[in-house]
This record gives C-alpha cells, structure tokens and sequence, in this order.
C-alpha cells in the first residue's frame, strides 16, 4: 500500500506501524478468505471459483486463531467470497477478539443490515473496507447486480451512524476510472475517512478483464487525479486516509512529483518509502484460503505454499525450507529480471507483483507489465 495522504500531507494515521517502521514485516498481516460463498459474481474478483469447495470447520478455524494470535499477527482481515456469507463468521470473529487479535472485514457490504451493523459495532471490529467502484451504475454493472451499489451505500451508512471506521476500497480500471473525482465526492458527503484504490490484479475473473486495466499514461493520470481530489479535501476541511494498492511505482513515482514541486515533505516520504521496503507478499502479507491453504499473498492462489490443517500458519510462515517459494520471496531482489534488476528504485519497490508479473510473462521473477515509470525515471537513461 502507498500513503498518499501520509506522504504528501504527513498526516498521522492508525496503520502508520503496519507501514512505515523498522522490521514493519516481520508479522504478516493475515487475510482470511474464510469462505468461497459470494452472494455477487464481480467481474475483477481474484478469489472467484466453481464447483463444491472444501472449507475449515469452525473448530478447525478456532485452531488457527489460536495459532495466530500466538505468533503474534497485527491484523486478521476476514475476506472471502463474501465473509459475511459464512454461518458461522460472527464465532469465528468473536473468538479472534477473544485472543487478541485485530479484526477487520473485507466485504461487498451488502449483507449488512441493522442487526448486523450493532453487532459490528458492539464487538469493536476495528475497520470495514466495503467495496465500491464508481458511481451507481458503473458499480452495478461490475458487481453484476442490480440494486448491489445502493445496499453497499446503506450499510455504509448503518456503521457510520454506530461509529464503525469504514472505508472504501475501489478496483480501477477503464471502465471506472473517470468515476474516481465522484468517488472521492461520495466520501466527502458521506464522511468517510478512508479509501483504499487498487490496481487490477489478473487472477481469478481478474484475468478475463486484463484488456481492460490502465495503460501506463492513465495510471499515471489517476495517480494526479487521486492526489488532487486527496488535496482538495484536506484543503476543504476534510483529511482523510487515502491509499493506493498493488502498484509500487505509484510511492515512486508520487516522491518524483514532490520533488518535481519543490515540496517540503519530499525527503520524508523518500524515507518512509524506504523503511515500508515496497512490495511485501510473502513476508508482510499472507492469505489463508477456505480450505486451510497458505499463499504469499491472497491474490497468488497457484503458489500454495502450505496447509494448516497439515502444519500450523506459525510453522509455514515463520520456518521456510531454504530454497522453497516463500524463502526466495524474502531474497527475491537478485533473481528479479529486466528493467528492475537495473532499477535504481528496486528497494522501494521489490519488484513489485509477482502474480502479475508471471502472468503476462510467463517467469516467475518477470517484469510486473504495470510499473509505468520511464527509463529514465528508473535510471536507465
């Protein structure tokens, strides 16, 4: 995740210590897809799939709870599917309380009723991402239901009222990124402090809408875009958190702009850059699937490197065999390939995706196609 508000403005926020610290990595943040249910069939989902799955028993799941709240992870996120299409999430949820643990959801949002949200509420959930992607019926038409943008609205509206944090979190592509200037219009209307925008990702459904994600020149252009609107509202009287996700270059190439501005926090966020040490899955991030399988991150979900119901999380993750996938994603600098091998950028940004940059290129240590910073800008040239 890149600050956009924490480095442009300097505010200070919550996450602040899941990002920018010494040894800010040395627990991941776990996301739990706890389960395949999906009441939506969005067109980007990374975790979409078919067919009769296999998924942890409510005991099984209390064990790994148990073994996360050992080994000490700061955040369990609770994804899916949809989390709430779990019988049993509100146990699980409750139970993770119970042992310590962060908990926060990832959710379409539209299961949320009023019983729901005083539970929310009541249980001191820490943050609830809810997913929307433009204005109503750009929305509609990626989550593939009628009706979807406005439900997604209400619950938003039901755990504001009870003080939940929420925020949004926003997929971009061709299809939505004009809508970003009313995204940001939405928030300000809404109060709403937070707002996570994500570059696709092509994996599950994500991968049949490849043609559709941002050239480098309007990547770049929504890169502008979200600053100014992060900037108008900061000036209008409302800071709020904004992040972007799963593209590196975007902190690179936003400390380039700084300095470009002469701009007074341009040292500081080459220095928080550097300390959040840039793409982390395999090390700062880890996904937990349904049926108890380990992958470095929850969008990689054909490099399964572990189950729990085999060994526990804690094992998997903190004593990786020499050689195995998630001991090379910790050493990856020298085996990445390409432009970022001679990137002076490398550090800040470790290659960024590597579910991407396999997909298009068909090497596990290829260039991620999405890094639009130029040859010069890298130090190529």
């Amino acid at each position: 995740m890149v600050g956009i508000s924490k480095l442009y403005f300097g505010t200070i926020e919550e996450s602040d210590k899941l990002r920018y610290q010494k040894g800010v990595h040395s627990r991941p943040i776990v996301v739990w897809n706890c389960t395949p249910s999906c009441n939506l069939a969005c067109s980007h989902c990374y975790a979409a799939t078919s067919g009769t799955q296999c998924v942890l028993s409510t005991e099984q799941a209390k064990q790994v709870i148990d073994d996360l709240a050992k080994f000490k992870v700061p955040v369990l996120l609770f994804s899916g599917g949809e989390p709430f299409a779990r019988p049993d999430i509100k146990i699980l949820a409750e139970y993770a309380k119970e042992k310590g643990l962060r908990v926060t959801f990832s959710t379409n949002g539209t299961l949320i009723d009023d019983s729901l949200a005083d539970w929310i509420r009541d249980l001191g959930v820490s943050y609830v991402g809810i997913s929307i992607d433009g204005t109503e019926s750009i929305h509609d038409e990626f989550r593939r239901s009628p009706g979807s943008y406005r439900r997604s609205l209400d619950a938003i509206r039901r755990l504001r009222a009870r003080g939940v944090k929420v925020g949004l979190r926003v997929t971009m592509t061709r299809a939505n990124v004009a809508a970003i200037p009313a995204i940001f219009d939405l928030m300000r209307e809404e109060n709403i402090p937070r707002i996570c925008l994500y570059h696709l990702v092509y994996t599950g459904r994500g991968k049949e809408i490849a043609a559709s994600d941002l050239s480098h020149d309007e990547a770049r252009s929504a890169l502008d875009t979200i600053v100014e609107e992060t900037r108008k509202s900061f000036e209008g009287g409302f800071p709020m958190e904004v992040l972007t996700v799963d593209n590196h270059c975007d902190g690179i190439r936003l400390y380039l702009k700084m300095k470009e501005e002469n701009h007074p926090n341009a040292d500081k966020a080459l220095e928080l850059l550097t300390l959040n040490g840039g793409n982390s899955s395999g090390q700062g991030i880890a996904c937990i699937s349904w049926d108890g399988s380990v992958y470095p991150d929850q969008f990689w979900r054909d490099k399964k490197v572990g189950n729990v119901l085999e060994k526990p999380f804690s094992e998997i993750w903190g004593n990786p065999e020499k050689g195995s996938l998630l001991d090379l994603m910790r050493n990856r600098k020298s085996l990445l390939k390409g432009r970022c091998q001679k990137c002076k950028w490398i550090d800040l940004c470790m290659g960024n995706f590597r579910s991407r940059g396999e997909a298009v290129t068909g090497e596990l240590w290829g260039e991620d196609p999405t890094c639009y910073l130029t040859d010069s800008e890298i130090g190529l040239i």
